[in-house]
């Protein structure tokens, strides 16, 4: 049973609205594989425990409030030219949307593999599910797992129905912080070039995986790294470096030929308050880092020099910059031309799904999703306030790793997720433990403060 097919099910008397497939959700549907969901794993530690009974009404009531978030796919010929989601205004009977398991040994542990095993169905309304786990690792603490259907909603726009359930919860207000301030980048004589767009970026280098189809998953709570005061580049940026100097440090470790390294940031402008638009709303954007720029970098870290690193995070905050200002799509020209309605949509998921495999050698790396602060207090009331949020995308192959972080209480939560068919867990180990090492030497990469005292990455 795949997460298109789904159980079966009577559907409401009335016919529901129908809303067209948009581009990213189209070739999300195309590109769907029973093997590797396309699930979106959402985890919130609260210091108490909600009623169940008054969460379940609370995250339905948000749902009611967001009803773009209620969608199942509507059926229809072979020979349709769209994709349509179909507003059913309430979960479709059968439906729970929320379950309360049964506390047991490395509870966390058990409910993050729910999330990563399986997608809730797109024939079904929602295509989300939220459990309520005991927390195994603080008495007395539960945790929020929501699972969603990628292909449906994002990270972002759920943790807006998450932060209204709050509301409707606690009876606290939920609006969302003013974003912070940024310094002013300075003077700087222009975006230096990236690789060739023509040349294959590297791909992560295999470690001793299961071969098991699927994701892997481990999480990390990271103190934010520290910038100097009015620094041109962001913790986004050395975010962004940290990712791409861990990848070349484990294929160097590996044997793999020094290559151009892309990475894949999704770009977000929608506003954050209660009429935020629910859906797949990001653009995704490249940011390529060099051959050059790289052996730099890592010469950086093991020689101290902390100028170097310095020059590298100028350079990623320059192209980060380009890239979020410029207009552009969500997936592209090319795949807005793609899903245009003129032919029936499963010959444009043929040649979509043929065009992935073809285009595969030129994925990017790996993903970096930076969530940032999360702007929402999400307070449960008598469960008390989130101190720790953590989310993670999708590491299909042939990308294979994806790194998703989320700031909050002061605190950096980090999701290393990747495909066992690449890596095996302690491969995972491996990543997380450089990406600590390199996210640290960023911090201390202040621009003429000489050499470092402090020991590179081993």
């Amino acid at each position: 049973m795949t997460a298109v097919d789904g159980p079966a099910r009577s559907g409401p008397a009335e016919r529901p609205v129908l809303v067209p497939f948009p581009v990213v959700d189209e070739v999300a549907r195309h590109c769907l594989q029973e093997e590797e969901p396309e699930t979106i794993h959402i985890e919130i530690r609260l210091p108490g425990r909600p009623d169940p009974e008054r969460l379940r009404r609370a995250f339905t009531g948000a749902l009611r409030r967001h009803p773009r978030a209620q969608v199942r796919q509507m059926p229809g010929p072979w020979y349709r030219r769209r994709y349509y989601w179909g507003l059913t205004g309430e979960p479709d009977p059968g439906v729970d949307v929320v379950t309360v398991p049964a506390p047991e040994p490395e509870a966390l542990e058990r409910a993050r593999e729910r999330c990563l095993a399986s997608a809730p169905p797109l024939s079904a309304s929602p295509p989300v599910r939220l459990e309520l786990v005991a927390d195994s690792e603080r008495p007395g603490g539960t945790a929020l797992f929501l699972t969603v259907n990628h292909t449906a909603l994002d990270g972002l726009a759920c943790l807006r129905i998450l932060a209204t359930a709050a509301e409707l919860y606690g009876g606290r207000g939920n609006a969302p912080a003013a974003p912070p301030v940024r310094a002013s980048p300075g003077d700087r004589a222009g975006v230096a070039p990236g690789p060739s767009p023509w040349v294959p970026p590297a791909r992560v280098a295999r470690g001793t995986p299961s071969g098991r189809p699927g994701n892997g998953m481990l999480v990390a709570d990271l103190a934010v790294p520290r910038r100097p005061p009015g620094a041109a580049y962001t913790v986004n940026d050395q975010l962004l470096v940290a990712t791409a100097l861990t990848i070349a440090h484990w294929n160097q470790e590996h044997g793999a030929p020094p290559r151009p390294i892309r990475i894949t940031m999704p770009v977000d402008d929608r506003p954050r308050g209660a009429d935020m638009p629910i859906g797949n709303g990001t653009r995704l954007v490249e940011v390529p880092f060099t051959v050059a720029e790289l052996a730099s970098g890592e010469r950086g870290a093991a020689d101290r020099d902390l100028d170097a690193l310095d020059e590298l995070l100028r350079r990623t905050a320059d192209r980060t910059r380009a890239l979020k200002a410029a207009t552009r799509p969500q997936l592209g020209y090319g795949m807005t031309l793609l899903t245009a309605p003129v032919v029936p949509v499963a010959w444009r998921a043929a040649l979509t799904r043929g065009l992935r495999r073809a285009a595969g050698p030129w994925t990017s790396t790996a993903l970096l999703s930076n969530i940032g602060r999360i702007p929402y207090t999400l307070d449960f009331g008598d469960a008390g306030r989130a101190d720790a949020v953590w989310v993670s995308a999708p590491a299909r192959m042939p990308r294979g790793l994806s790194v998703t972080t989320a700031s909050t209480a002061g605190r950096l939560q980090l999701s290393l997720r990747w495909s066992t068919t690449l890596l095996a867990r302690s491969d995972g180990a491996r990543l997380l433990e450089l990406f600590e090492q390199f996210l640290h030497m960023t911090e201390v990469a202040t621009s003429g403060n000489g050499r470092a005292k402090e020991g590179g990455p081993a």
